[in-house]
């Protein structure tokens, strides 16, 4: 290990033993904020402790070996489990993104590309949806903008289960299209773009939202061609006046659903921007060694024409589309959470 083992395990045994403590205090557990960020590091550690305390074990059981002639035949047995878990330690220290565990929040939108780049949009969509089905996660569409061709000017879907946001983090970026459009006689092929923002969900006690820094306005949904889908003004406009962002819900019949869908969006995008802060103090991070997540940056190529996928973070190209397109991705993200994992262990 790149310091002494002995100072590592140390390190970890007592990273464990203060988050114990810290969970049997009553001052934490009366803080929903902190008892659920302690219980995150208790879970964190907990793998790796065990691993520790499984490889020292097996140190004993080797020095005796060594030491004692009747057990000798199961030295090269016993040096082979010690490297081997020594290994799975190693990754097992690499340190995790707090956020991983959480549910996320997914945001598509079409890029450069008009009718052609919402199509894209709503290829994506289903393709992510696909692959959360995979998974066997749930999904909820939060909002939609379909476009008239059949696609979606923008789409926001939540994902939950176990771990979501360390599977769905790698898809956010630009996705890039090169196909020849339905709309196109003479054959030619375009290239289009969707976005999409991938933010791990927040929970209301980690945010917290004065409701004096909140701008509320209702109106009348709207549908694809500009009618009037109801006649009640249902939809709900939220402005966060101390950052700007703005999220518009007008999917639900009620104000009130509009309205709680709309507060987990800002809450999530919140979270999001306190997270890019953080990184941008602790300048390049693991994660921004692959790629950042931003919307500007583009990971992915989809060529129809050749049927061929490339990931340009990776430099990992597959000639599969279609199964690509239907969720099939474990091997896009297995692939850049080893990459991601290498640095980490260089670093």
């Amino acid at each position: 290990m790149a310091r002494s083992s002995d100072t590592l395990i140390e390190d970890l045994e007592r990273s464990y033993k203060e988050a114990q403590e810290r969970m049997s205090d009553p001052s934490v557990y009366n803080d929903h904020r902190e008892a659920a960020e302690v219980g995150r590091k208790l879970k964190e550690l907990e793998g790796p402790y065990k691993l520790a305390q499984e490889w020292q074990a097996l140190l004993e059981d080797l020095a005796a070996a060594r030491e004692d002639p009747d057990l000798k035949e199961l030295v090269p047995e016993l040096e082979e489990r010690t490297t081997r878990l020594e290994e799975e330690l190693r990754l097992a220290m690499v340190p995790t993104d707090p956020a991983d565990e959480r549910d996320v929040i997914l945001e598509i939108r079409q890029g450069v590309g008009g009718d052609e780049a919402a199509l894209w949009a709503g290829d994506l969509y289903r393709m992510l949806a696909r692959y959360a089905e995979r998974k066997s996660y749930k999904t909820e569409v939060l909002s939609s903008s379909p476009s008239e061709g059949g696609g979606f000017k923008d789409v926001t879907f939540a994902v939950k289960g176990d771990g979501a946001y360390s599977v769905f983090k790698w898809e956010g970026g630009t996705h890039r299209v090169q196909r020849v459009p339905q709309t196109e006689s003479q054959g030619r092929i375009h290239t289009s773009t969707a976005t999409v923002a991938v933010m791990p969900e927040a929970e209301e006690v980690e945010i917290e939202i004065d409701p004096n820094d909140l701008k509320i306005d209702v109106y009348r949904s709207t549908g694809p061609g500009g009618q009037s889908v109801n006649t009640t003004d249902s939809a709900v406009r939220i402005t966060h006046l101390p950052t700007g962002l703005v999220v518009s819900m007008q999917d639900e019949k009620s104000q009130l659903q509009n309205k709680a869908k709309a507060m987990r969006v800002l809450r999530a995008r919140l979270y999001d921007e306190e997270r890019r802060k953080q990184r941008e103090e602790q300048e390049a991070t693991r994660r921004s060694q692959i790629g950042s997540g931003e919307r500007a940056e583009k990971i992915r190529t989809y060529n129809f024409a050749e049927s061929r996928v490339t990931d340009h973070r990776i430099k990992l190209t597959q000639h599969r589309l279609d199964a690509i397109l239907d969720g099939e991705l474990d091997d896009f993200t297995e692939a850049l959470v080893s990459e991601d994992r290498r640095q980490a262990l260089e670093a």
